[in-house]
């Protein structure tokens, strides 16, 4: 039987620790732009030491006021080797930096003031749209209780994702009872919402206009297929009229709405500020750091007197305030070094891909992390964190700093060329092709070779894919010689 007993054991090992100013530092290096302003402004808030003013502290006096504690220190690049304490306090440091803004205290006990939510207007979903129609209606109770179920089970289309038999168990009822509170949920507005598939969408929507025939009844319920491959001959050889009425009817059914429930989705709006200019002046390309509503922080001449030796002040209140000084001279400093390193990623790229900025996407370079970090003497850990959620504004667009970072393809030559480069070629090629007979997948890998790019068929499917393409069946031009909208 084996015996158990317990031995203390001396061990040397050493190991990086990372103090909450170099933790600060990382945190800031990688937010965005209004991410850092945000940030900024909360420290203004929580730290008496920090203030606004015209003019920014200089290195030099950070370094000052920092009393010698954080001059001793190196402001040393960040490496990804750093070994983290398993037992560091991860939820104290981050709470110290996610302080909401303080909220007036009422003055007034007896007076009534609106609540904090209150304050605030969201938009209405589908499902409150939709529910509060229900409400309006002349549908008994139970009926109501199904139609709740219905709008449940819409998706952000939408589209019924459930089927009615799979309701009609949920609310332990008869079928026949769904489809018909089905019907009647599919009057609401917006019109098409509860439709089971495409066609019943459009069927629902091109039912309640005022049509002279049944023509675009007649297309949606027994030639949408023709409609989706643009097959327009068999269309009209299908349904006997003329093209003229065919084409009529199909730019009806083109302004039909497929996604009804889209109106009502709650999508976010991802407001982009460039953190970089980059602008070509007298032939040379300028790189500059966009500061515009950048407030410039000082640390408070008032509070730096408090700590002279001349003052008399409890000693808890000189480590408080000795406490705050570091603090705020450690954000300024972590900015300055963020500002700066961001410079430098900024100048590299554009002297690493100087051909994109003079000619446009086309002339992109393929390029890896590793190219930056060596040209700029950093870790590719680094170049990764502030060149995260970066924009640079460019005379060709704004672009996220990872945009330069692309894999590459072979050409037929042996020279590498860039993944984004392909991309851009192959949206030219669809775009100046002939609408009536539109390239395959096959003919663009064709044509890129001529060019020297060598490229697999299933990798221009899998581009044209990303880039929103249809295949070249789906984007042939119609008989009748107009542009095609869907």
């Amino acid at each position: 039987m084996a015996a158990f007993e317990l031995k203390q054991q001396l061990k040397l090992s050493q190991q990086l620790i990372m103090t909450p100013q170099l933790q600060q530092a990382i945190r800031l290096l990688q937010l965005s732009r209004l991410e850092l302003l945000d940030t900024i402004h909360q420290e203004l808030e929580t730290n008496p030491l920090l203030e606004e003013s015209q003019e920014e502290s200089t290195e030099a006096e950070i370094e000052e006021v920092a009393n010698g504690e954080i001059a001793a220190e190196s402001f040393k690049e960040v490496e990804i080797s750093e070994k983290m304490r398993e037992d560091f306090d991860w939820e104290s440091y981050l709470d110290d930096y996610s302080t909401s803004t303080p909220i007036n205290t009422e003055t007034d006990p007896n007076r009534e003031w609106p609540t904090f939510d209150s304050r605030f207007s969201l938009p209405d979903s589908l499902e409150d749209h939709l529910t509060w129609q229900l409400r309006l209606s002349g549908l008994t109770d139970a009926e109501k209780e199904i139609g709740v179920l219905i709008i449940g089970n819409l998706n952000r289309d939408g589209y019924l994702d459930a089927s009615l038999e799979e309701i009609a168990e949920m609310g332990q009822c008869d079928v026949s009872l769904v489809e018909q509170v089905l019907t009647e949920v599919q009057t609401f507005d917006p019109l098409g919402v509860a439709a089971r598939n495409l066609q019943e969408c459009l069927y629902i929507q091109a039912k309640t206009l005022d049509l002279p025939d049944d023509l675009v009844l007649r297309i949606i319920e027994h030639h949408l297929h023709f409609l989706e491959s643009k097959n327009y001959q068999a269309m009209v050889k299908a349904l006997k009229r003329t093209p003229d009425d065919v084409k009529s009817a199909v730019e009806i059914i083109l302004d039909l709405n497929p996604r009804p429930g889209r109106a009502y989705a709650d999508e976010s709006i991802e407001y982009i500020s460039a953190d970089i200019y980059v602008i070509k002046v007298d032939g040379e390309f300028v790189i500059m750091l966009n500061e515009d509503g950048m407030p410039k922080l000082r640390v408070s001449s008032y509070y730096k007197e408090a700590l002279s030796p001349d003052t008399v002040l409890p000693s808890e209140t000189k480590d408080y305030i000795q406490n705050k000084l570091r603090s705020a001279a450690w954000l300024i400093k972590s900015i300055h070094q963020r500002q700066r390193t961001l410079y430098k990623v900024a100048q590299s790229i554009v002297k690493l891909q100087t051909e994109f900025f003079e000619k446009g996407v086309a002339f992109l370079k393929p390029m890896v992390l590793r190219d930056v970090a060596e040209d700029v003497g950093m870790h590719e850990s680094t170049i990764s964190r502030v060149t995260a959620s970066k924009y640079m504004h460019t005379s060709h667009g704004i672009f996220e700093l990872k945009y330069f970072f692309n894999s590459s393809i072979n050409s037929v030559l042996g020279d590498a060329v860039a993944s984004e480069s392909v991309k851009e070629r192959i949206r030219q090629l669809v775009r100046e092709e002939d609408s009536a007979k539109p390239f395959s997948d096959q003919d663009i890998v064709g044509i890129l070779e001529q060019e020297n790019i060598q490229i697999a068929r299933r990798t221009v499917a899998k581009y044209r894919e990303v880039l929103g393409i249809l295949p070249s069946n789906k984007r042939k031009k119609s008989l009748w010689g107009n542009e095609d909208r869907k």
